[in-house]
């Protein structure tokens, strides 16, 4: 076993087609019921012209490859608990909207073994190929304070 199966490069996708029900199902969630997720007129006199899917549902998506990326690691055998540290730079750059499919890149950039850390590089792109959101994730490899049994 070992603390991380992880290695520069290292990527894996997730694709979702955003609903309408994605929208209500966070905006219920969160509470964040802001008009451009939830108000078709309110949004037909901005430029987007429709609602958009909330930033932090994006984000939800992103956290979602990172878990991907944890199951591979675990797949290849670790002795060792993947928490999130965090994102940074995170940035929505063209609007996504409700029948969008997004792609989410995960990609491993820098490895820290000594502070048992990942630094991984994250694009979203729509089905159109365009970059729709990006940051970066931080993951910390924990010690375990026990042995996990194998199967």
């Amino acid at each position: 076993m070992t603390v991380m199966q992880a290695n520069v490069g290292d990527s894996v996708r997730f694709s979702k087609t955003v609903g309408e029900s994605d929208i209500y199902l966070f905006a219920g969630l969160t509470g964040d019921l802001s008009q451009n997720h939830v108000d078709d007129e309110f949004m037909s006199h901005s430029i987007y012209g429709k609602r958009i899917a909330h930033g932090a549902l994006m984000v939800g998506f992103i956290s979602t490859a990172s878990t991907r990326m944890i199951e591979e690691s675990l797949r290849k055998g670790i002795d060792t608990t993947p928490v999130s540290l965090g994102y940074d730079g995170v940035r929505f750059l063209k609007p996504v909207y409700i029948n969008d499919t997004v792609t989410v890149t995960y990609t491993i950039s820098k490895i820290d073994q000594e502070r048992r850390r990942t630094l991984a590089n994250v694009d979203v792109t729509n089905q159109h190929g365009e970059l729709v959101a990006v940051g970066k994730h931080h993951l910390k490899w924990t010690r375990n304070a026990t042995k996990r049994p194998t199967f």
